[in-house]
């Protein structure tokens, strides 16, 4: 059987992958933190047809040395976003590691209210000892520790998504009744560091929880939607995907396209004047024409459901993704572009899951976590 169209999405933080991307930008470095800016390339990514955007973050400035940048919360950005496109999914980064997953359930669930079923969430996690002082917390060290607070926060966001079974909201002017309180539940969550009692102050979020993507081996595979998958190649990308175990898994690719102007090396090695651009880890690079691009996401498509796009400078590969990769990808059949009115997990084609608190989906849960 042939495996389904692949999902694209992009990483829009900032001016692109290079750090020094910035200098290429087609707005004035001032203008980075504008709606119109955030706008403008939303509307490009949504224009050209990608199933969703997301947005890095950290509460640390996101800069140093020759390049410092800085951003808005991610959430704050992607509410945004989710006000000004239609189709576009939206996924911002959010770590647990020593934000309350109380308030990341509220402001997730709350983003999807917004959207209307268009959100996800990146899940992140603060491995910078300063991150904790900014908090005023201990620091937590070790990838244990980090995978643990990852894991359990995301429990516990996932249980308050379902503190509000889906009927639980009457609205009833007759009656005078707005809930069924028998429908909300406490989740009496108790962990390793923290516990948390619930039930969750928002209703149910319209997917009855957000689409979840996170790095294998962070938090256990049942627990996530779409992988974060690296790989030198392909193959091993592909590799890497069926170990995750997760529904859906999507490539990590970092992309610089040849211009009209220039090749993709040359704009490579205009920037690495000002700072280098590492390699991510484990993860693909393509440096090249658009054609070679769409070869290679063809082959991509035969090893993963996926591939979420890193651009070396946004203003520059964006217009060339939106122009000559994009659209033969679809006319090739290679790529889904998400259709009106739908929500992220039927876009990604993800069943919507019951709350765990119904006999269902109580059932449904203990299956996904013996995976």
């Amino acid at each position: 059987m042939p495996r389904p169209a692949l999902h694209l999405a992009v990483e829009i933080d900032g001016d692109g992958a290079h750090p020094a991307a910035w200098r290429r930008a087609a707005h004035s470095p001032g203008e980075l933190l504008t709606p119109r800016r955030l706008a403008r390339v939303a509307a490009v990514a949504e224009n050209a047809g990608f199933t969703l955007v997301t947005l890095e973050d950290s509460i640390l400035p996101p800069g140093s040395a020759d390049d410092p940048v800085g951003r808005i919360g991610a959430v704050e950005r992607a509410a945004f976003v989710a006000a000004s496109t239609s189709v576009l999914g939206v996924a911002p980064v959010v770590a647990t590691t020593y934000a309350e997953p109380f308030h990341v359930s509220s402001q997730l669930a709350s983003l999807d209210h917004v959207s209307a079923g268009r959100a996800g969430w990146v899940v992140g996690v603060e491995e910078d000892p300063a991150a904790a002082r900014a908090w005023g917390r201990p620091v937590v060290e070790g990838a244990d520790a980090l995978a643990r607070e990852a894991r359990d926060g995301l429990r516990v966001v996932r249980d308050l998504w379902d503190s509000w079974e889906d009927d639980a909201v009457i609205r009833s002017v007759a009656t005078s009744r707005y809930l069924d309180r028998s429908r909300l539940h406490a989740i009496d969550f108790t962990g390793e560091t923290y516990s948390v009692k619930g039930p969750s102050i928002v209703p149910r979020p319209p997917q009855g929880r957000p689409v979840v993507l996170a790095r294998p081996g962070l938090v256990p595979a049942g627990l996530a939607d779409v992988a974060l998958v690296g790989g030198a190649t392909p193959a091993e990308a592909g590799a890497a995907a069926a170990a995750a175990g997760a529904p859906l898994a999507f490539a990590e690719l970092e992309v610089a396209l040849d211009t009209p102007g220039e090749t993709a090396r040359e704009r490579i090695a205009d920037l690495e004047r000002y700072s280098p651009w590492e390699a991510g880890p484990d993860r693909l690079r393509y440096t090249g024409s658009a054609a070679g691009l769409v070869d290679l996401l063809a082959e991509l498509g035969g090893h993963v459901d996926g591939v979420r796009l890193r651009p070396l400078v946004l203003d520059e590969d964006l217009a060339v993704l939106s122009r000559l990769v994009l659209p033969e990808l679809f006319v090739r059949r290679i790529a889904a572009r998400p259709l009106p009115g739908t929500t992220l997990r039927t876009a990604l084609g993800l069943p919507r899951p019951l709350s765990r608190f119904t006999t269902d989906g109580a059932a449904a849960l203990v299956e996904e976590e013996t995976r």
